[in-house]
């Protein structure tokens, strides 16, 4: 009835679905009180159906993560050529191509995010197509909203986090699902921002971060518009004032005029 209802009305079946999303997605939060997502993931929505496309994105941002969209082949091109992404729903049939070049593009950066294919497009050849090309995985239309953040938080822990729910980085502890950060069991009073500034630095620690990556992690493409990234220091240094008072020294080093590395010992 549903994948009916998608083919002749599907104003219809998007609202009529993302209403059961919430249903589900409040009996999912009371089975399970501590589901969250690890932190604030930046996302890109890579799909024509504008109606899906702001469903997906209400729902996700419900769930704080930041959400960016491209509803066609040449805005998603531009798009991943400009910015870093964490998790990118990949739709393939787009206005101006297919989505599995996009794919190739994706899997050509140095940076490689994760990718969740949601297409209409339900053949076995699709699915191996995608996932031989790099694809992590396939959700075919139509589907529910919180089965689809579940996948975006399967991914993301396994990419980032070798699946584990706590993080363990020399004395300091994070629980993920929680987002508790604590070392030697005394909890650290942190931001939200903060939070989402530890597991950057903590995800990209073989690296110097600059400021301009901080502040696009932190705020997306608004990033661009931005004078300069003089927040970035401020959260930096109160996150470091924290770690300090809590017992954690050098894990935060400034390379002056490039940018951030986080240094602490695993």
């Amino acid at each position: 009835m549903l994948f009916s209802l998608y083919l002749t009305e599907p104003h219809l079946f998007w609202h009529n679905l993302f209403s059961y999303s919430d249903f589900l997605q409040s009996c999912i939060l009371n089975l399970q009180p501590t589901l969250q997502k690890t932190q604030e993931m930046k996302l890109l929505i890579i799909e024509d159906e504008k109606e899906l496309s702001d469903s997906i994105v209400c729902f996700l941002s419900r769930e704080d993560y930041l959400c960016e969209q491209a509803f066609s082949f040449v805005e998603a091109v531009s798009k991943i050529e400009i910015y870093d992404y964490d998790c990118i729903m990949l739709d393939l049939m787009l206005p101006g191509g297919n989505g599995l070049d996009i794919l190739k593009k994706i899997k050509k950066k140095p940076s490689v995010a994760g990718v969740i294919i949601i297409s209409a497009k339900d053949s076995l050849d699709d699915k191996v197509d995608g996932l031989r090309l790099g694809a992590d995985d396939y959700l075919a239309k139509p589907f529910h909203l919180p089965e689809l953040s579940m996948r975006i938080f399967a991914l993301l822990r396994r990419k980032n986090f070798t699946g584990s729910n706590i993080l363990k980085n020399g004395e300091l502890t994070i629980d993920l699902l929680c987002k508790r950060v604590s070392t030697n069991e005394l909890a650290l009073d942190l931001t939200k921002t903060e939070y989402e500034l530890l597991l950057f630095l903590i995800e990209n620690r073989r690296r110097v971060i600059s400021k301009s990556a901080l502040a696009e992690h932190l705020s997306g493409d608004i990033a661009d518009m931005m004078d300069d990234f003089n927040f970035v220091y401020a959260h930096i240094k109160n996150l470091k004032a924290k770690l300090q008072q809590a017992g954690i020294s050098e894990c935060i080093k400034t390379y002056y005029g490039t940018g951030y590395k986080w240094i602490l010992e695993e």
